[in-house]
């Protein structure tokens, strides 16, 4: 069965249990339950008062979020619920290249050089490209911050996900 600690006397199951052993009786732990082997019987003994529920779970009760707040649950369902927008960047004849990679960097989150060069280029030879797709919050934020850095940039709503 494994490990075996010899106790005698008088053990506490809960503040108000306790369990009288004598010298010969075994006791293991099976599954958070302690096991009394006497006699040749296995009993299973319990550290819940009569009328306790024997173990039963309460029922979960739901958090309450005060008005205006929302759970991270709530952000991160509505996050999903929202249809995605693209940012797109238009080629422009005032900035250069340099710059508008800079730019690329500093307002989108997670972009690296190569995208920034690879966005750059599109918008240059296609006269648009697209740098983000994401949420419309977010995306009217990113358009806002690349027109304050001299960029042109407008949104769109997007036909595939995020």
């Amino acid at each position: 069965m494994g490990m075996e600690t010899a106790i005698y006397n008088r053990l506490p199951l809960s503040s108000n249990h306790f369990l009288n052993s004598r010298q010969g009786d075994k006791f293991y732990l099976y599954k958070g339950q302690a096991l009394s082997l006497t006699g040749g019987m296995v009993t299973a003994l319990s550290a819940t008062a009569p009328g306790k529920g024997g173990g039963v779970l309460d029922r979960p009760v739901k958090e309450k979020t005060p008005p205006g707040r929302e759970s991270e649950f709530d952000l991160k369902k509505k996050k999903k619920i929202t249809p995605p927008y693209r940012v797109i960047l238009h080629n422009d004849d005032i900035n250069r290249r340099e710059y508008v990679v800079q730019v690329l960097m500093k307002v989108i989150p997670g972009m690296t050089l190569d995208n920034a060069v690879n966005i750059m280029q599109e918008a240059h030879h296609n006269g648009l490209s697209v740098v983000i797709i994401c949420s419309q919050a977010e995306a009217e934020e990113h358009c806002r911050q690349l027109r304050r850095n001299g960029l042109l940039s407008t949104i769109e709503p997007a036909s595939g996900g995020c």
